[in-house]
This record gives C-alpha cells, structure tokens and sequence, in this order.
C-alpha cells in the first residue's frame, strides 16, 4: 500500500488535489480527508486496537478499532469497508456516521495529524482476524471501561480517540447497547 494516495482539503473541507500518504505525513502534514470507525459487536462492546509497532504514525497505540484515508474519488463507506477487511478481517452490518465534521491536529513522535475525519459507528458479528502490519493487538471493551481506560491512561491511547469519546457520547451514538 505504498502508493496509497491520500485527498487533500482547503479550510472547507473541498478536495485540492492528492498526494502520497506515506510521504504526506511528517512535521508539516498538510490538511487531507480521513475517517475513524468504531466497531461494535452484538453484546454492546467496542473494539479497540493497538496500532502495529512498525506503523509509521502513532506505532503501538491504543485507538478506536479502524482509521484510515480513502483514495481519490473513492466513496467513504467503501474506504471503511476497504480498510476494516485489510486491517481486520472484518464486513460491516450495520454502517452509521455519528460525527460528520470531526477534523483535528496533533503531533506524535515529530509527525503531525492534521486531518478533517468524519467519525463513523459500526455493527459486526464477527470475530476480528488482525493484520499484523497494522494491528497489534485488540480487546472488546464495554464503552465505559474503554472510556475510563483511555482517560486514566492517555499517553497509551490516540489523541483523536481521546477527543472523539465524548463527541460520540454527546451525539447518542455511543455506547450502542449498554
């Protein structure tokens, strides 16, 4: 996936052009589309996963089950069907955008997220099968543990992950079933 490309976006969200993603994110990423996905499973729990080691941004963090980029001209469910089946193995049930206009800018290890990235919930029935070049590890969490665990261990979960919560919470999409 090295010659991914990733859409970039003016201060209102408008597409500008494309770029490489690996090449895009460093000290002065430049603003680009994204999306974060929350999985969900029939007993009300979230799936978390811990970034792979040898990631680029943010290795070996804590996050929400899926993030990811979709390519030029490429609709948004697709991308998030896309990369749920390349990073987990998963298919998508159930498919809800819970934060349309989420967009954020943080640095980590001297690369900066700069990223407009609507938020999405979603339902699965099965069991996650991780690719180790981008999940580490996993663990289905009932929202308030997951809740809490992020909050007293921040430094061990994403920044987008850590504002996204109480967004999520505030919009009524999260938890699912609790």
């Amino acid at each position: 996936m090295d010659s991914e490309q990733i859409v970039l976006l003016n201060d209102n969200w408008q597409p500008i052009g494309v770029a490489p993603k690996l090449a895009s994110h460093h000290a002065d990423t430049p603003l680009h589309l994204a999306f974060s996905c929350y999985v969900f499973n029939d007993e009300g729990q979230v799936l978390v996963t811990r970034r792979a080691l040898s990631k680029k941004v943010w290795p070996g963090i804590w996050t929400n089950s899926c993030c990811g980029h979709p390519a030029p001209n490429e609709p948004m469910e697709a991308a998030i069907d896309r990369r749920l089946d390349y990073e987990l193995g998963m298919d998508v049930i159930d498919l809800q955008l819970a934060l349309p206009r989420f967009r954020y800018c943080c640095e980590f290890g001297g690369i900066l997220e700069n990223e407009c990235c609507p938020v999405y919930v979603a339902k699965v029935r099965s069991q996650p099968v991780p690719n180790p070049e981008e999940v580490e590890d996993y663990v289905w969490l009932s929202w308030q543990d997951f809740k809490t665990d992020a909050t007293q261990h921040p430094n061990e979960y994403s920044e987008w992950c850590r504002l996204q919560i109480p967004l999520l919470e505030a919009a009524g999409f999260a938890p699912l079933t609790d």
